[in-house]
């Protein structure tokens, strides 16, 4: 088990591929000995965050207890990948400072290639107006503006994106390259996570 914990908080619009890249993710760090849980946005918003609705405030606050749960896993050692739009940069980086050790991945997609895959409609939708309040639609997504990494899942495979996760962990000192060793935190990437 890797004592030291972290919180890989994917961000990015409805249907990007938090979620998917988050699902490939995971086994990949557990078989390198890391003590993973996932926390998903949607499966949060059932649970932990019932009753809320899409306002700022409520956006928000779901949020803040996301990253609070993140947090308290990464302070006990646990590796806690969020999958999460979590549109505003205020409260991630609320987030972040709350955090012990923190890994953003902006999940980036064009909106076309969203709108082409959705499979439930959501956003043509929310385009024609039908849908209030609908991120990077009628409400705003703000991006990140110093991610860890950067994957493009309108341009690369699953696979690719989860390749330059996997190299941006290993630079940042939270998971063993292939000679076994561990960068240190905060070892220097500049350029390398784009």
């Amino acid at each position: 088990m890797n004592p030291d914990g972290v919180t890989i908080w994917f961000t990015g619009l409805s249907g990007a591929g938090k979620t998917t890249l988050a699902n490939l993710l995971a086994p990949e760090l557990e078989a390198r000995g890391h003590n993973v849980e996932k926390l998903d946005g949607d499966v949060i918003r059932t649970h932990l965050s019932k009753g809320l609705g899409f306002s700022k405030e409520d956006r928000d606050t779901n949020i803040r207890r996301i990253g609070w749960v993140s947090a308290m896993g990464t302070r006990l050692g646990g590796t806690m990948i969020v999958s999460a739009i979590s549109p505003y940069r205020d409260v991630r980086r609320e987030v972040r400072a709350m955090t012990p050790a923190f890994f953003e991945v902006y999940v980036e997609c064009p909106l076309d290639e969203l709108v082409r895959r959705d499979p439930k409609g959501l956003y043509k939708k929310a385009l024609a107006g039908e849908i209030a309040n609908f991120t990077g639609v009628s409400d705003p997504y703000e991006e990140p503006e110093q991610p860890e990494v950067v994957v493009n899942t309108g341009s690369e495979t699953p696979e690719a994106s989860l390749a330059k996760i996997l190299v941006a962990l290993e630079r940042h000192g939270y998971l063993a390259g292939s000679n076994g060793q561990v960068a240190p935190a905060g070892a220097s990437t500049a350029g390398a996570a784009r």
